[in-house]
C-alpha cells in the first residue's frame, strides 16, 4: 500500500495543528495528553531582539488534539455503526477518536466512527450507509466502510472523495459474527481497511476542530456553565444521557437510563460531547421496510449548539460551508470555541423534534 503523505487539506479551511514529516505505525492513546517530548533542532537556535526563542510545538494526532512523539502516516478510517438495540455492545467503539450519532429510519440511530490514533483489531457491527455521511466523512480525505446501501448514498461519497470499502461489493475485511443474528452481525478488520488505502487519501487526515494545548484550557471550561448531566432526545425511540465523570475528567454515556459499554465492558465515554441543531428531512427513498430514510442537513448549514467538556457546557454556533468543508465552531459573540485534547462525541439533534437539556 501506497499513503500520500501531503500537507495540501482538499477543499478545507482548516490548517493541520500537527507537525508533518513523522512516521511510523505504531498505536497512540488518544484520550490522555503525553509528556512533551524532547525535540530536535537542525542548526544552532537564535532568539530574536524581543524575547528568548519561540519553543517548537510538540506533535499532536489531529483528530483529538492529544500529544505524541509521533503522528501515524496512515489515513483517517470511519466506520458505519449500528445502534439498534440487537446491535448492543459493540465492539470497537471505544477506540474511535470522533463518533458521530445521527438518526436514521424508525427513529433508530447510528454512528460514523472515525480512527485515526487507535485501530481496533476489530469494529462490529458494520452496517449501511445513510444520505448525510458523505458530508460528515468528506472532510477528512479518508475511507468509510460499511456493509451496502442505496446507490445514490454509495455514489454521493465517492462524489465528494472518500474512499469505500464495502462489503457487498467483495472488498476484503468483512465477515460475520456466528454468535449474534443476521444484520446485526458483521465484524470489520480495521488493520485490514487501514492496508486498503489507496494513493489519494491525505495522511494523516486534516484537523477536524481546534483543541487547547492541555486537559482544562478549552473553550466550555474557561466560559461554560456547570453541567453533571446532558438529556438528549434525539427520536421517540432514543435518548442518550452523558453524566460528568469528575474523577476521570470525562462525560459517561448511557442508553437512557443503561450504561453504554463496549463489548468488553469498557464504558463508551468522551472528552467533549459536541450537541448540534439540526435539520431533517425525509428523502424520496426508503428502507426495505417502506419507512422514508431520513438525511441531516449538514453542506451548506448552520444552526446552535452546546459544547460540553470538564464538567462544563458552553453555546455555540455551528456553520459548514459545503461538503468537503469541516463543521466551524464559534462563541455567540464570533469567537474561537477549542476543545479539549480527547475523543470527541457528535449528537446530531433534529430541530424542532429534539433537545437536550443539561442539569
Amino acid at each position: 500500500m501506497t499513503i500520500r503523505w501531503t500537507t495540501a487539506v482538499r477543499a478545507t479551511g482548516t490548517a493541520l495543528v500537527i507537525a508533518l514529516g513523522l512516521a511510523g505505525c505504531g498505536l497512540g492513546t488518544p484520550d490522555e495528553p503525553v509528556p512533551t517530548p524532547t525535540t530536535t533542532v537542525d542548526g544552532p537556535v537564535r532568539g530574536d531582539r524581543n524575547g528568548p526563542p519561540r519553543p517548537d510545538v510538540p506533535p499532536v494526532w489531529p483528530l483529538t488534539g492529544v500529544r505524541t512523539d509521533k503522528v501515524a502516516n496512515r489515513p483517517a478510517v470511519s466506520v458505519k455503526i449500528e445502534n439498534a438495540a440487537e446491535a448492543r455492545p459493540q465492539t470497537g467503539l471505544v477506540e474511535a477518536d470522533i463518533v458521530w450519532e445521527e438518526v436514521v429510519e424508525g427513529g433508530i440511530t447510528r454512528f460514523v466512527a472515525t480512527y485515526h490514533s487507535n485501530i481496533p483489531d476489530v469494529v462490529e457491527p458494520v452496517r449501511s450507509v445513510r444520505p448525510m455521511d458523505p458530508a460528515i466523512v468528506a472532510p477528512l480525505d479518508g475511507i468509510l466502510v460499511f456493509s451496502g446501501g442505496q446507490g445514490p448514498f454509495i455514489a454521493a461519497t465517492e462524489r465528494y472523495g472518500t474512499q469505500t470499502l464495502i462489503m457487498d461489493k467483495g472488498d476484503p475485511g468483512f465477515s460475520r459474527d456466528p454468535g449474534r443474528a443476521a444484520p446485526h452481525n458483521v465484524i470489520g478488520s480495521m488493520p485490514t481497511f487501514v492496508a486498503q488505502a489507496d494513493d489519494e487519501r491525505t495522511s494523516p487526515p486534516p484537523a477536524q476542530f481546534e483543541y487547547a494545548r492541555e486537559v482544562g484550557q478549552g473553550t466550555a471550561p474557561r466560559s461554560g456553565k456547570p453541567a453533571q448531566e446532558v438529556d438528549i432526545r434525539l427520536s421517540a425511540l432514543q435518548r442518550t444521557v452523558w453524566t460528568w465523570d469528575r474523577e476521570n475528567k470525562r462525560y459517561l454515556r448511557s442508553e437512557g437510563s443503561t450504561p453504554s459499554v463496549d463489548s468488553d465492558g469498557r464504558r463508551h465515554s468522551a472528552r467533549n460531547v459536541l450537541v448540534l441543531s439540526t435539520q431533517v428531512f425525509n428523502t424520496k427513498w426508503v428502507d426495505p421496510a417502506g419507512s422514508p430514510v431520513p438525511e441531516t442537513r449538514l453542506a451548506g448549514q448552520s444552526g446552535s449548539g452546546t459544547l460540553y467538556s470538564m464538567g462544563h457546557g458552553v453555546p455555540v454556533r455551528w456553520s459548514k460551508k459545503d461538503h468537503n468543508s469541516p463543521i466551524v465552531l464559534k462563541t455567540g459573540n464570533g469567537g474561537e470555541v477549542k476543545l479539549d485534547p480527547g475523543n470527541t462525541w457528535i449528537e446530531l439533534v433534529p430541530a424542532g423534534s429534539g433537545s437536550w437539556s443539561p442539569r
